[in-house]
């Protein structure tokens, strides 16, 4: 779905609210729904967990294609555009500022996708294995 997103960015608008799907659409849904097969989920928490991951993918695929993202890396791109307000009000902003400081120094910069991507899936994993019990 990233990179399908990052292909044809129109999508993000035209596939938006209630609406008949399309193919491929459906086809993602489908690949999504069949992930969660024998999990333990009800269809509509299966529902609601490929809902949950493709807003998480839709949402970072729309800011990466956004006006002025024109770059694989659009933390690096905020954080450039970010370093001089926050260091000029570090102290209004103590918070980002040192969160945007350590975000420069560390490796782990760029990686909201898989990031947020692992959170759900740990939290979608707590919920299996809670019903599992």
């Amino acid at each position: 779905m990233w990179a399908g997103l990052r292909r044809h960015p129109w999508v993000v608008d035209v596939a938006v609210g209630p609406r008949v799907m399309g193919p491929n659409e459906l086809g993602w849904l489908e690949t999504g729904l069949s992930a969660l097969s024998g999990t333990g989920l009800t269809g509509g928490e299966r529902l609601d967990s490929v809902v949950l991951i493709t807003g998480h993918v839709r949402s970072l695929a729309q800011q990466s294609t956004a006006p002025g993202a024109e770059t694989d890396t659009p933390e690096k791109a905020l954080n450039a555009l970010m370093t001089g307000i926050l260091t000029d009000n570090s102290e209004r902003y103590p918070e980002a500022a040192a969160a945007f400081a350590s975000a420069r120094s560390s490796s782990g910069q760029d990686d909201a996708l898989e990031f947020g991507l692992a959170r759900i899936f740990d939290g979608l994993a707590a919920l299996v294995a809670e019903r599992a019990e």
